[in-house]
């Protein structure tokens, strides 16, 4: 099996193990078929962003445990959808990413020129536990 590369070509690195995220809650922005909403980019969520897919009917706030998701705050780090991360871009809600950590695949719906314009370096990440 190929090991999964980020948007710099690199080893895709852990986006968060604190909330855990990703498809398969194991703290990478890794994907597959089965992932059809595409969990690709390592965002670190704002309060803006937050409030901005709530209002698109996605409520990224309120724990779901049947989901093993334990809702998110301002700060944390979390493996978003690729087209929802574009949508909120084009929008002006776009919240900070971590390239070393966002999966390759999203190159598919942005451009790395425009992903750099929202890139954190990992270290300056203080809300990521991984």
């Amino acid at each position: 099996m190929n090991q999964a590369k980020n948007v710099l070509g690199n080893k895709l690195e852990i986006c968060c193990t604190s909330p855990m995220t990703g498809y398969y809650r194991n703290g990478s922005c890794n994907v597959d078929p089965t992932d059809f909403g595409v969990h690709s980019v390592c965002a670190r969520v704002t309060a803006e962003f937050l409030n901005y897919t709530k209002s698109l009917g996605n409520d990224l706030t309120t724990p779901r445990p049947e989901y093993n998701f334990p809702g998110l705050k301002p700060g944390d780090r979390w493996c978003l959808c690729a087209a929802r991360w574009v949508e909120a871009k084009d929008d002006g809600f776009a919240p900070p990413i971590v390239l070393e950590s966002t999966h390759e695949i999203t190159l598919q719906y942005v451009s790395l020129e425009e992903l750099k314009q929202y890139a954190i370096a990992k270290s300056e990440d203080e809300g990521a536990n991984s």
